[in-house]
């Protein structure tokens, strides 16, 4: 089927108390797992390919673009294609060209006005283009001299009314909230502010993201979507899974030379662990 749009699939997902699990992807083996297991969930998906990923693939944006879309278009579940933790303006303004239907435009390092004025201006340049921008805010430091804190530092969380103002006067369609989870997990040891989501539900009317979301808890994760987190993001546990895969089949065949024989088995890995984490979401 043709290329969902991601703006459609987490306002559905919003208005259903519910959330759309968004993955990503580094490689076709990727790709591949997370439609089948979004497939095997019945259940709709976005493939997020960072900032990084791109940066991994020689700093071109077309050829894992490409090969989501192919992929995509032949799934049986509605697939959007999500351009995630975006710092360069220039490939940022590859987006729409590449098939991306949103991006996260990530300027969560600067103060709270660099990032107002740099985020502003992305969603104005993104709108343009028919894009839905999801943007980041945690914690703003700067006061007494001290560094602004990264939305994903240790004790990070977002300011509710700061939020308001900043989504208000950039114009973005989607916040990630720092609530307690964080980027490259290995263990789920996060423990979420749920008192916080619900104050920050009650003061924003754009859908609220989860980022870090490998090192929640199952149950955590299933309490903040009914606290209103509307897309939740999965990078971590996909690697986790597919390293993990390749270790044990090669521990177990230690002759083995076809990397087909390996990459298999980690796409299954894959496909399981996108399945289960859509089953949490959903309930």
């Amino acid at each position: 089927m043709p290329l969902a749009a991601t703006g459609e699939l987490v306002l559905a997902a919003a208005k259903e108390r519910t959330a759309v699990a968004a993955f990503n992807v580094i490689t076709l083996e990727h790709i591949e797992a997370v439609i089948a297991g979004a497939e095997s969930a019945e259940a709709p998906v976005v493939l997020q390919v960072s900032e990084n990923a791109v940066k991994f693939r020689c700093g071109r944006l077309l050829p894992l673009a490409r090969a989501a879309t192919a992929a995509a278009e032949r799934a049986g579940v509605a697939v959007a294609l999500h351009l995630d933790h975006v710092k360069s303006d220039d490939l940022l303004r590859q987006a729409a060209d590449a098939g991306f239907s949103s991006v996260m435009y990530d300027a969560a390092r600067l103060s709270y006005e660099e990032n107002l004025a740099a985020t502003g201006a992305a969603a104005d340049w993104a709108h343009t283009q028919g894009l839905w921008i999801e943007a980041e805010l945690g914690q703003v430091g700067g006061k007494n001299g001290a560094a602004p804190l990264d939305a994903h530092a240790p004790g990070a969380r977002t300011d509710p009314a700061e939020a308001r103002a900043f989504v208000a006067q950039s114009g973005v369609d989607g916040l990630a909230v720092a609530i307690g989870s964080s980027h490259a997990m290995t263990t789920r040891t996060a423990t979420l502010d749920h008192r916080l989501l619900k104050r920050l539900t009650a003061v924003l009317e754009v859908p609220l993201v989860l980022h870090g979301s490998s090192g929640v808890l199952d149950d955590e994760l299933a309490r903040a979507v009914v606290g209103g987190i509307a897309k939740v993001n999965v990078g971590t546990a996909l690697n986790l899974a597919m390293t993990g895969a390749v270790r044990e089949f090669l521990a177990a065949h230690p002759s083995a030379m076809d990397s087909r024989e390996y990459l298999g088995v980690a796409r299954g890995a894959m496909t399981g662990a996108v399945a289960r984490l859509i089953g949490v979401l959903r309930g």
